[in-house]
């Protein structure tokens, strides 16, 4: 059984036949498996670097960059979860204007539309989890992507940033791999307005 901690990494309770390397997913490894793909595959690129302080991940349609510093499984979402929008802005032009949303909207429907936005992309991620052969990361990757949304259902709603893992529910749905069709990498424009932590 795994939990979140305060800080965000992920603490389970002991397994009396598990060595401590075995209950804990190698996110180092998948990172690394996972870019190779998004990289080697995709022809996107991936970089670290500022993106200011309030963020965590940026991407433009060609490139995803990835504050410095972050963890191993920080990276690992971010890279699954960007790697997902740079997929929908690619091939949907309705996507990427509600990705490129200069002045994101509060209402009931815009908030439905941005949830399904989100949801979209981490079911591109839990392909990319999939092509990328890392096993074992289903269920992390679902309640990850329930956290990132109910974050962003509440700062929309408040306009105030809360504690992301506050936000932190074990146990959600599974996601649907969406399998991932191809695509041109293509520079849109750096996004920076907040709504990916």
């Amino acid at each position: 059984m795994q939990r979140h901690t305060p800080t965000g990494r992920i603490a389970r309770d002991p397994d009396p036949t598990a060595s401590a390397a075995e209950s804990r997913p190698d996110f180092q490894q998948a990172a690394a498996a996972v870019a190779a793909v998004i990289s080697g595959r995709h022809g996107v690129a991936i970089t670290t670097g500022d993106v200011g302080d309030d963020f965590k991940g940026d991407l433009d349609g060609a490139e995803i960059v990835i504050a410095s510093g972050s963890d191993a499984e920080t990276t690992v979402f971010l890279l699954v979860h960007l790697f997902g929008h740079t997929v929908q802005w690619n091939t949907s032009e309705h996507w990427r204007r509600i990705g490129l949303a200069a002045s994101p909207g509060t209402s009931p429907e815009w908030l439905a539309e941005l949830e399904t936005y989100e949801r979209e992309a981490c079911r591109y991620g839990q392909a990319l989890l999939h092509d990328a052969g890392i096993p074992g990361l289903d269920q992390w990757l679902a309640d990850y992507a329930a956290s990132d949304a109910a974050y962003l259902r509440h700062f929309y709603a408040s306009g105030t940033r809360a504690e992301f893992f506050g936000f932190w529910r074990s146990g959600q749905p599974l996601l649907e791999p969406l399998p991932i069709p191809p695509f041109t990498p293509r520079r849109w424009r750096k996004r920076s307005l907040g709504i990916v932590v």
